[in-house]
């Protein structure tokens, strides 16, 4: 198999894992609530993530490398995993899977916009046109099928999916500038959020008070949303020949989810969903067109 062969089939397999977790979100969440989710998923992917460093012989820098950077540890984990997914699971728990999902996407105009004001970096007309499409979709597929009212039937969970493709791009901001190995700063954010997740299911939850589908559906998140994606997607991106084109792969994976989402969850899939979703895709493809791709895919879309 060739080096291009390799890389496409790690993207599909990481695509493939980035479609089923919008359904496997709202699966753990009928048997667990929210702070549960994110400390049993949270300390799965660190599980992963502390072998994969293990594997490649460098779990010696773990240590070295949080002294020298600590700071943006802190703030790292701070941001993603632990407020992210807070906010993310807290919007599929209030939202159909179809709504939450799509919304997630519009976190690369959110980078866009920060960098603008962050970084100073100059805005151009396809920057607000990009932006305007994308929020066009979201306004669409926030009506739920009844986009003649111009009503959003959950308003708090539409909320909650932009205020996390905020947290995320924020992320995203600080990680431009981190100097750290990308596997071992994941395993080091992780390893940072695994105390605060655990104080917050103390204060607000039970830990203990769970099932084995909730724990079961819980470490399927923290593997295939957190952990192994990351590492796939980072192989795919390491092997490609060609970046922008393998990029291009996560466009598959809002199409792939709606099907699972339809199958498994049996949520009836309403046409402003199809319509929104093509919308944020014309979008995103709009912002592309500025040279973003690469800093898009770099990183999952739940």
């Amino acid at each position: 198999m060739t080096r291009t062969s390799r890389a496409y089939v790690y993207g599909l397999a990481t695509v493939l894992c980035w479609s089923t977790v919008a359904t496997a979100f709202k699966i753990a969440l009928r048997y667990l609530d929210v702070y549960q989710l994110i400390l049993y998923a949270c300390l799965t992917s660190t599980t992963i993530l502390f072998i994969a460093v293990a594997i490649r012989g460098e779990v010696a820098a773990l240590p070295a490398t949080f002294r020298r950077h600590w700071r943006v540890t802190l703030v790292s984990g701070v941001l993603n995993p632990f407020t992210y997914y807070l906010v993310l699971f807290a919007a599929y728990d209030r939202l159909p899977a179809q709504v939450a999902q799509p919304i997630n996407y519009t976190w690369a105009i959110v980078l866009t916009l920060l960098s603008i004001v962050v970084l100073k970096q100059r805005i151009t007309l396809r920057d607000i046109g990009a932006a305007l499409v994308c929020y066009t979709g979201v306004v669409v597929i926030a009506g739920q099928g009844k986009w003649t009212t111009l009503h959003i039937p959950d308003a708090t969970g539409v909320g909650l999916a932009l205020l996390s493709t905020v947290i995320w791009a924020s992320y995203w901001i600080v990680n431009i500038r981190d100097p750290r190995p990308p596997t071992i700063a994941l395993c080091l954010n992780f390893l940072m959020a695994l105390p605060f997740a655990l104080a917050l299911c103390l204060a607000a939850s039970d830990p203990l008070r769970v099932n084995w589908q909730g724990l079961a559906s819980a470490v399927y998140v923290g593997l295939f949303e957190m952990g192994l994606a990351f590492l796939l997607w980072s192989h795919a991106l390491k092997l490609a020949e060609n970046t922008s084109r393998v990029s291009n792969l996560i466009f598959l994976s809002p199409f792939l989810s709606l099907v699972f989402i339809n199958r498994i969850l049996g949520e009836p899939i309403y046409w402003t969903t199809y319509v929104g979703l093509l919308v944020i895709i014309a979008g995103l493809l709009v912002q592309q067109l500025r040279g973003k791709g690469t800093v898009i895919a770099s990183q999952p879309v739940d």
